[in-house]
């Protein structure tokens, strides 16, 4: 997909921008509360069924290999949690970052396109860039999702 026909925000707009979002820097937890407890419970109840099983008769059948595999497949969950737990999101007036596995940040000249889905667990903005590759990034409060929905506008695609 190209965006090429696709009018940039002029310094003023992104300037009414920064003005409608508030004071810059705007940081925020890029996950809400619910989704962190029941992400937390999620673990904790997955964890429980694996060292019951493993304590059980079947437990002592399961070959040491899977048992590894479904070990390194927890432990994989338990990073992931601890991401969802910690990342925060930050609007600055060099652009967006959310801090996670990996390091995500957008600068504003490089958005091309940018469009929020309001999904009931996560908000989010897609950042489409010059770069042709999509950068999303997760809001968890209210501020942010109602800076995210004022970014989305100003980036929206040309008619």
């Amino acid at each position: 997909m190209i965006f090429s026909t696709r009018h940039r925000p002029s310094e003023e707009e992104r300037s009414e921008l920064f003005e409608a979002i508030g004071p810059l820097p705007l940081r925020g937890v890029a996950w809400p509360r619910w989704i962190k407890i029941l992400a937390v419970l999620i673990l904790i109840c997955i964890g429980l069924l694996i060292l019951q099983t493993a304590s059980g008769p079947v437990g002592k059948t399961v070959s040491p290999l899977v048992a590894a595999s479904i070990l390194l497949c927890f432990i994989g969950l338990i990073v992931l949690a601890r991401y969802m737990l910690i990342s925060e999101t930050r609007i600055t007036h060099r652009g967006i970052e959310q801090s996670w596995i990996s390091h995500r940040e957008v600068a504003w000249e490089d958005i091309q396109f940018a469009k929020f889905i309001p999904l009931v667990a996560s908000k989010r903005l897609i950042c489409f860039t010059s770069k042709g590759r999509p950068v999303v990034f997760q809001a968890g409060t209210r501020d942010m999702q109602i800076a995210f929905a004022r970014i989305a506008l100003v980036y929206r695609r040309s008619k």
